[in-house]
């Protein structure tokens, strides 16, 4: 999943290793009400390192638009129907899906799934045809065009949509994204070290759309640590001698270098930068969800470095349950379908069918998930508890624990 400004749907917004960098997850099968024992008392699901029994893998139903559960209708749209890796997320999606009502303890609701074709007319239709059928809701879709068309849809009809994409562009009031969005995992790290003592930022960052989101967040976030950013240079795609150098003169001034880029680039922008003569020895290396990449633990340029992620063991435990019941690894960003169908599933149980409304989701306190806390804005976005990760030895540590609830800051 790719962020801002026009991200490139193939590599931006599924779920393969993603531009979001998020193969990572938190504690719980279930979705609570941060803090509200009356949600916590009508869900269940295992707590991480509770065993669960293996689950017969089911048959797939023949009509994969068949819908799930009973209760209070909820729209599911996914491009179930779109070729290569969109449809195998977009299955992966469906399936954690059924997997979260049959977790969630007396679930009352009912999932209308909708194919849009992985196209913004295909989402308008299906959001369209959710909504005739009577949905209170919409879940999905999964790429930033088709949340946008589906979006439109939803506010005109006064129905929230919960959707998949990582591109802000397409929040607003009532079409919240419940993906990983760069800008948490920019705050979260550069906070992080700013707590070490770390004043003086640096960041060579790619010219494309993911660059001038985390461009964006690392300009606000270090000031209100009380940092400066003493130097920053773009680079396009494989040209890094020339920004490295341009920087070179700001990095010998500075004690935290950014690098919001892949696993398999990291390591090339390092040596570039050495071979401008940047000494990077004391300089703590900052990198984004992107980070999360096993290919880059190994490297020791990056021994030391840090990042921010959900909790690993949630997504371990929601794995394991998920190959029990359908006999395949979950692609990294099921858990956000399970989430989302959980919450609705909790917000029905505790506010009736006329309980989805944009107060409710946008409930202060936030949700916990299996990817962690989370909470939505106003405008939206969302905002997630995150661990900050170190990376050392050919493996990653927690420094920092992620928050259990926003009270913590």
């Amino acid at each position: 999943m790719n962020a801002k400004h026009t991200p490139a749907p193939s590599a931006a917004e599924m779920a393969a290793p993603n531009a979001s960098g998020r193969w990572r997850a938190s504690r719980r099968s279930f979705l609570v009400m941060a803090g509200a024992a009356s949600l916590a008392a009508c869900s269940s699901g295992p707590d991480v390192g509770t065993p669960q029994a293996a689950l017969p893998a089911p048959d797939l139903p023949p009509d994969p638009n068949a819908g799930l559960g009973t209760g209070t209708p909820i729209g599911l749209i996914l491009p179930l129907g779109a070729s290569g890796n969109a449809g195998a997320v977009a299955l992966s999606l469906r399936n954690a899906a059924e997997m979260a009502l049959s977790e969630f303890a007396g679930a009352r609701i009912r999932l209308i799934v909708k194919d849009d074709g992985g196209t913004g007319p295909g989402a308008q239709a299906a959001a369209q045809q959710v909504l005739d059928e009577g949905a209170r809701a919409i879940i999905g879709p999964l790429f930033a065009h088709s949340v946008g068309a589906a979006g439109q849809v939803a506010r005109q009809r006064g129905v929230p949509l919960v959707g998949f994409s990582t591109d802000t562009n397409v929040a607003a009031q009532g079409v919240y994204l419940l993906s990983f969005l760069p800008q948490t995992d920019v705050d979260r790290a550069i906070r992080y070290a700013a707590s070490l003592g770390r004043r003086s930022f640096v960041g060579l960052v790619p010219d494309n759309a993911y660059g001038s989101v985390v461009e964006a967040a690392f300009r606000e976030t270090v000031p209100k640590v009380g940092g400066r950013v003493i130097g920053l240079e773009r680079y396009a795609s494989g040209q890094y001698a020339e920004a490295a150098r341009r920087l070179s003169g700001s990095v010998a001034q500075a004690d935290a270098v950014f690098l919001p880029d892949a696993a398999d680039t990291v390591p090339q922008i390092l040596q570039a930068m050495t071979a401008a003569g940047a000494s990077l020895s004391g300089k703590q290396l900052i990198g984004t969800g992107l980070w999360d990449d096993a290919r880059l633990f190994g490297n020791p340029a990056v021994n030391g470095g840090i990042f921010a992620a959900p909790d690993p063991a949630g997504f371990r435990a929601f794995a394991a349950r998920y190959r029990a019941r359908f006999g395949s690894e979950p692609v990294r960003t099921t858990t956000l379908s399970h989430d989302a169908v959980s919450l609705m599933a909790a917000l029905v149980n505790s506010y009736g069918e006329t309980g989805i409304t944009d107060a409710a989701i946008q409930n202060p306190s936030g949700f916990s998930g299996v990817d962690g806390i989370f909470r939505f804005r106003a405008d939206g976005t969302n905002q997630r508890g995150l661990a900050v990760m170190q990376i050392s030895g050919g493996a990653t540590q927690i420094v920092s624990p992620a928050p259990r609830s926003f009270a913590q800051g």
